[in-house]
């Protein structure tokens, strides 16, 4: 019997190119390894199982060769591997970000210049950006063997080499501090923060998503999270979790406020948006922002703020 294809995901952006769901017959002629992890589920749709570390990362690696024509992605063991239609979709509403401050047109090309916090060992932000909407990035991170990845990375392909530039936070608690230089003008900032206060929380949640994927029965579920599949620690939870993290970096965007257009983050605790919008009118930020993002049956949204107004970001040099 052949496999049914998947219908449209009306939940994704519609310029994600992961809307009509995985075209797991080109994804394969453009990386064969992927033949390995795909089957056909009981709904008769070909998947892969999303709760194999290996198979989602071979998923991965062969949707940024087709889609960004990217050679020999990689990353360490234990190191988180997000999933590409949710990192694209924060992409594609970014430039819908911009566009509405200029007047309506996406701005492309290198001179749009974003700061990835948290780059990670995957670099996934940075490379979707330049492929959809050819702008350049700086990716930080605390974690120099997380840098160390994304630079063999950039490496591998060098059409990214002047687009991605890499620096290291050598303080854990700042954000911009170290980063952004009094000479720097930054489009955007990107982030998908932490979310957890420690490191029990991050394991215990991270054993829950393993089960629900998998939706084994009592007697067979895992009790410890799968090597490679939930995160580095740094990428996974924080001193005061989400809300702190994301507080920190409200406080420190007020220091640089004509520095950048648009400040952004994911916010995947919904209870945590009613204390951060108090901060944001604290530190006087001109507009906010609330986009709300689902991919599957997670719900999730980005918020977004300037120090700018109207005038000044209509003023903004995209060229």
């Amino acid at each position: 019997m052949k496999a049914k294809t998947i219908t449209e995901k009306t939940n994704l952006h519609p310029r994600n190119l992961d809307r009509f769901g995985y075209n797991f017959e080109q994804l394969i002629e453009k990386s064969p390894e992927l033949q390995l992890f795909v089957s056909i589920n009981e709904h008769n749709i070909e998947t892969i199982d999303f709760s194999n570390p290996d198979a989602v990362k071979s998923l991965n690696k062969a949707l940024l060769l087709s889609h960004c024509d990217i050679q020999n992605w990689d990353i360490p063991a234990n190191y988180l591997c997000p999933p590409i239609p949710g990192r694209a979709d924060y992409i594609h509403y970014i430039a819908d970000l911009l566009a509405s401050s200029n007047n309506g047109i996406i701005p492309e090309g290198e001179t749009v210049q974003g700061l990835d916090i948290g780059v990670g060992a995957n670099c996934i932000y940075p490379i979707i950006g330049n492929s959809a909407y050819g702008w350049s990035f700086v990716g930080t991170d605390i974690d120099l063997k997380a840098i160390e990845n994304c630079s063999a990375i950039i490496e591998e392909n060098p059409k990214l080499i002047d687009a991605i530039s890499l620096q290291q936070q050598t303080e854990s608690r700042f954000i911009f501090k170290n980063i952004i230089t009094p000479e720097d003008r930054f489009t955007f900032t990107i982030c998908n923060p932490p979310f957890h206060a420690s490191q029990e929380e991050a394991t215990k949640s991270t054993v829950r998503k393993i089960n629900n994927l998998e939706s084994r029965s009592a007697e067979s579920k895992v009790t410890k999270p799968v090597l490679n599949f939930g995160g580095h620690n740094a990428e996974l939870w924080c001193e005061g979790g989400e809300l702190g993290f994301v507080t920190q970096m409200i406080y420190e965007s007020a220091k640089y406020p004509m520095q950048c257009l648009w400040f952004t983050t994911l916010v995947s605790k919904k209870e945590n948006l009613s204390s951060l919008y108090k901060i944001l009118n604290k530190v006087s930020a001109v507009e906010i922002k609330t986009i709300d993002m689902a991919q599957g049956q997670k719900t999730s949204r980005i918020i977004a703020w300037t120090f700018l107004s109207e005038a000044q970001q209509k003023a903004w040099k995209f060229e």
